[in-house]
């Protein structure tokens, strides 16, 4: 059978399972799984959720941590006709609830650690039907014995009743799937929520042509290794974030083989690259560090990785240099967002890339460095902020009309989404992320970028994690200070020691007038920094 010439996720997806019947197609804990037996698994989830009521256009929460079962829901749900609304499994019951009310969810899927929160908000949401799985459903019986015996496997409580139903239940019995609606390229796939950096998250509806022009995209920019049907992935990006959509779950839709782990542990990771001969990691600058921080790093065989890719946050220059030296493997940065479906840009294979670029812009994404004020296009090589706009991009936000206002534009004939993040573009073409823009101090008349005082305080060596933020002044508009994290069993350092660090680094008027150290940092749920909540105790601070 011919694929339609412009497919949706279920098409490549049944195309690959028909072209790639035997080949493994997921590894999950160890345990491979063919294109075939995912596929009938699901057909089978698919009709299960139509006879529970699923129809096409519903919401269905995907509220599960990386696993074999999310990947059968995730494809389930689009199969079934209905929407995917993919949430981080660590959301609290006012997070879970917000999105069940904002998306008017009918169904949800869970796991049987996070029920009892769903069961808490389900009198206040629309949802009729809770689908509950354990992180042993589909795992060969004798993975479940040793999880069981040795009390590896967690587990939670489950109260039964006419509204909850057990995945495998419906895995083993498959619904009838006699209505299984056609689906069209333009139909909405998946709601993905943003990471949480403004007061509540924002829903960005993603329709099956717009993932699959993104994900073919990125794919591609390492088919200069190998072919991208040869490919095996160890994401260990979440698979509710964009970044380990496209790249992971896209490798599902050419053939390729995705390895995923419901959780990070290095051992686990390092070895399932070493077990299963990857080809490409996938994983944010924080991973990368702890990799290389790893004290058995050193008893794992990597060789097989050809690909390295690094995106969500901006890669450290020691972090790349020490990957480098240590595994003799360069990491490819690049910068997307959910808005945009994942890629914007991605540094190139084959070429030694420039230390600090994010990369070229891919070859669907048109750009626009513009003035974050007047929306003027700035000098050629100078900062200003990144507007990005496709043929199939994402246009609104799911019920957020205000904010769908201010981050997309209409400029010329086309629509804008504004980043918000402040970039430069050198000669070649390649772009530098600078900061974000509600993110630059403003210290004797001069714009400071809080990032780059983040990066020189990171290279100290003592250092593991830093947040730089401005302290209103009235003499000075604002004072910079340091919020920083030690490594472990780190003695001596001093505030004094980091500011004479970074004077020997930066200008004077980009070192912090102040050092206080922290435990820990607040970050999102996708793991990036949250410097509004250190702004937001320092303003209260001077309140006081």
């Amino acid at each position: 059978m011919t694929a339609p010439e412009n497919p949706t996720i279920l098409d490549a997806f049944e195309q690959s399972v028909r072209t790639n019947a035997r080949k493994t197609a997921l590894i999950y804990l160890g345990a491979t799984y063919t294109y075939e037996r995912l596929g009938h698994y699901v057909r089978r989830f698919a009709g299960g959720l139509q006879d529970l009521g699923v129809r096409q256009g519903h919401k269905v929460i995907l509220y599960a941590p990386n696993s074999i079962q999310w990947v059968v829901a995730w494809l389930g749900i689009l199969r079934a006709g209905a929407v995917a609304v993919p949430i981080t499994p660590i959301y609290t019951p006012y997070d879970l609830d917000y999105i069940a009310n904002d998306t008017g969810a009918f169904a949800i899927v869970c796991t049987d650690r996070n029920f009892g929160y769903v069961k808490q908000i389900k009198p206040d949401s629309n949802i009729e039907q809770i689908v509950i799985t354990r992180v042993v459903d589909l795992l060969p019986w004798y993975k479940k014995a040793v999880g069981w015996l040795f009390d590896r496997a967690p587990s939670g409580n489950v109260v039964s009743g006419r509204d909850t139903h057990s995945f495998l239940n419906i895995v083993k019995k498959g619904g009838s799937g006699a209505s299984l609606p056609d689906v069209k390229p333009e139909d909405t796939a998946e709601i993905l929520y943003t990471g949480g950096t403004t007061k509540y998250p924002k829903g960005v509806p993603i329709t099956h042509d717009a993932f699959m022009q993104a994900s073919l995209e990125q794919l591609a920019v390492c088919e200069g290794l190998f072919k991208k049907e040869d490919n095996v992935i160890m994401c260990a990006a979440p698979l509710f974030h964009i970044l380990g959509q496209a790249c992971g779950l896209g490798t599902l839709l050419v053939g390729g083989t995705l390895i995923v782990a419901p959780k990070v542990n290095i051992d686990g990771i390092l070895d399932a690259i070493q077990r299963s001969g990857a080809k490409t990691f996938i994983g944010v600058p924080a991973l990368y560090r702890m990799i290389l921080e790893h004290d058995r790093l050193d008893q794992y065989d990597l060789t097989s990785l050809e690909y390295c890719f690094s995106a969500g946050d901006v890669l450290p220059a020691e972090v790349g240099k020490r990957w480098r030296s240590t595994l003799d493997r360069q990491v490819y940065q690049g910068y997307g967002a959910t808005e945009t479906v994942g890629g914007v840009a991605m540094c190139p294979t084959g070429v030694e890339n420039p230390s600090g670029a994010m990369g070229l812009p891919l070859p669907s994404k048109k750009i626009l460095i513009v003035d974050a004020v007047s929306l003027d296009r700035v000098t050629p090589g100078d900062p200003g902020e990144l507007l990005v706009s496709s043929d199939k991009m994402v246009s609104s936000y799911w019920n957020k009309p205000e904010e769908t206002q201010s981050s997309f534009v209409r400029i010329g004939e086309r629509n804008w989404y504004r980043t918000g993040d402040i970039v430069r573009q050198d000669e070649n073409g390649y772009l530098y992320f600078v900061d974000r823009t509600v993110d630059t101090i403003k210290h004797k008349g001069y714009r400071v970028s809080a990032s780059e005082i983040e990066a020189v305080l990171q290279e100290h060596p003592a250092v593991i994690s830093s947040c730089v933020v401005g302290i209103p002044d009235e003499k000075l508009g604002e004072r910079i200070k340091a919020f920083v994290v030690l490594k472990k069993d780190i003695k001596g350092i001093t505030g004094y020691d980091l500011m004479k660090w970074t004077r020997q680094r930066l200008p004077s008027y980009k070192v912090p007038q102040y050092i206080e150290f922290r435990d820990m940092l607040p970050k999102s749920k996708v793991g990036k920094l949250l410097r509004r909540e250190i702004r937001s105790e320092e303003q209260k601070r001077l309140t006081v």
